[in-house]
């Protein structure tokens, strides 16, 4: 059996991100065609994409546990999200204080209820609401979650190791250029007690997009070492 033979038939099932897609391709195109216009600089893009990467999705997760303990919070946070990102510090429309294509969109919060799970997916290209989560994850922007989790979405959760119940509907949300989604999930059993602190910490990037769930002791995205051994080609 070749080298690359066995390599493929012991690779994990999750989403496979070595490859280039075609977006990644139009995202330098376009970049480079927006600073030779001048509509926005290399500063400017620097300066978003080192925003982007040092918030990570913890101001959604600290949303996400303010829900949780507060029903009137979650109410008026369900209502009008891109107000309520301001108790997390997040002004949506200007995050960086010079704007980006990102910022000026709305910003829909889905509820999880016990009969209701929502996956969130940008079938077209990577549409994310960075101002709240970061950058998305690689696998997120690859074809093979793209066009997958629309058509198989209990095959793909399943990839992710989340496994739901037949009797609860899987609600794909498709982002665009003028909707971004973040997925409230619900609070899961033993955390009564918890603080926000507490909770925050259970909400993964994962949980976020709706391919995990949150679990008390899961502080970490459960795909991370998955994804790490598919990119080796691992066993």
């Amino acid at each position: 059996m070749s080298t690359i033979g066995h390599q493929h038939g012991h690779r994990p099932p999750a989403p496979m991100v070595e490859e280039v897609s075609d977006f990644e391709v139009l995202e330098v195109a376009v970049r480079e065609l927006c600073l030779e216009k001048g509509i926005f600089t290399a500063e400017d893009h620097r300066a978003f994409t080192e925003f982007a990467e040092r918030i990570g999705p913890m101001p959604a997760a600290r949303l996400v546990a303010k829900c949780w303990l507060d029903d009137e919070f979650k109410r008026a946070a369900l209502a009008d999200p891109i107000e309520a990102c301001t108790a997390v510090g997040v002004d949506w429309l200007q995050p960086t204080g010079f704007g980006t294509p990102s910022d000026f969109t709305a910003l829909h919060i889905l509820e999880d209820t016990p009969t209701l799970h929502h996956v969130v997916v940008c079938t077209l290209c990577s549409c994310y609401p960075r101002p709240l989560l970061g950058n998305s994850p690689e696998w997120y922007r690859t074809p093979n979650y793209r066009r997958r989790v629309a058509r198989y979405p209990r095959d793909v959760l399943a990839e992710f190791g989340t496994y739901l119940p037949a009797d609860v509907e899987i609600r794909i949300e498709d982002s665009n250029q003028k909707h971004r989604f973040m997925v409230l999930p619900m609070r899961p059993e033993g955390t009564q007690d918890w603080s926000e602190d507490e909770l925050a910490q259970i909400v993964t990037r994962d949980c976020l997009i709706g391919v995990a769930l949150p679990r008390p002791g899961v502080t970490a995205n459960v795909t991370a070492n998955r994804v790490r051994e598919a990119q080796r080609g691992g066993h």
